[in-house]
């Protein structure tokens, strides 16, 4: 495996879970009904489906003459988005849920 595809380190999986924690109560304090709270849930279970979708493909190589490139590279990351935005909307895999009841519960304790 070549550095270009290796897998996350413990410590880029650390600094980006709290990267994402950091946007996450960002986002906590501007949800002001339960609508909003939903979406930023499906929102959250999306970004991290549309992540674990990109390290899916990281070490996939293209081929065929018209395979890779940057124009490739755009379009799946473009693709990867809307495959998660899709499967979220649909049900997703249980995270928005478990988020959503998250943030319920810290709005209800900041009452």
């Amino acid at each position: 495996m070549t550095p270009e595809t290796s897998f996350p380190t413990p410590f880029r999986l650390t600094t980006q879970i709290a990267e994402n924690d950091r946007a996450s109560s960002r986002a906590l304090g501007a949800v002001k009904n339960e609508a909003e709270a939903r979406e930023a849930a499906e929102s959250f279970e999306a970004h991290f489906l549309s992540s674990f979708l990109e390290s899916m493909y990281q070490g996939i190589e293209t081929d065929g003459p018209f395979g890779g490139g940057q124009g490739e590279t755009v379009f799946r990351s473009m693709l990867n988005e809307e495959y998660a935005q899709s499967i979220s909307k649909s049900g997703g895999v249980n995270i928005a849920d478990a988020v959503f009841k998250e943030i319920l519960r810290i709005q209800e304790s900041a009452l």
